[in-house]
C-alpha cells in the first residue's frame, strides 16, 4: 500500500527522534554549554576558539537553535534566521581536517559527558562528524 500524502510528510520530531531522545531543550542547551566550555579548556581547540568572538553568547544561542531543528526538535534557527546554509556561513573560516578534528574533540567529549545512551551518542557523533567534515574548505 502506498503512503498517502498526509502520511508521507512526517514532522521533524517524528522523522528524527534525537531531540526527544537526548532530553529536549534543556539537554541540548547543556550540550552546547559544555561544548563551548571545552573549546575554552582544551589546548587542541585553541585554533577553533580563536575563530570565535570573545563573547560566545551569540554563538551558543545560534548553535542551540540550529541543533534543536537538526536533532528533530523545533526549527528555531530556520524560524529566526532562515535556512542554515552551513557551508556558506563557515566559508570565511579556514576549516581543514585539524580544525574539524578539534571541533569534534570538543563535541565528542561533550556528548560523552552529557549523553548516557551509548547508541544515541554513537549516532550523534557520526552525524556530527559528517557535518563537520562537510564544512571543511581547506585540505
Amino acid at each position: 500500500m502506498l503512503p498517502s500524502a498526509a502520511t508521507s510528510v512526517l514532522p521533524a520530531a517524528l522523522d528524527n527522534p534525537h531531540y526527544r531522545l537526548i532530553g529536549g531543550e534543556q539537554a541540548v542547551r547543556r550540550l552546547v554549554e559544555r561544548f563551548y566550555q571545552l573549546m575554552d579548556e582544551l589546548p587542541e581547540a585553541r585554533a577553533i576558539r580563536a575563530m570565535h568572538p570573545v563573547d560566545l553568547a551569540p554563538a551558543k544561542e545560534k548553535l542551540f537553535q540550529f541543533l534543536s531543528g537538526w536533532m528533530g526538535g523545533p526549527p528555531l534557527y530556520a524560524e529566526r534566521h532562515g535556512p542554515p546554509r552551513l557551508r556558506l556561513k563557515h566559508l570565511p573560516f579556514p576549516i581543514d581536517a585539524a580544525a574539524r578534528d578539534a571541533w569534534m574533540a570538543c563535541m565528542s567529549r561533550a556528548l560523552e559527558e552529557q549523553v548516557a545512551d551509548d547508541e544515541l551518542r554513537a549516532q550523534l557523533t557520526a552525524s556530527f562528524f559528517k557535518t563537520a567534515d562537510f564544512l571543511r574548505n581547506q585540505l
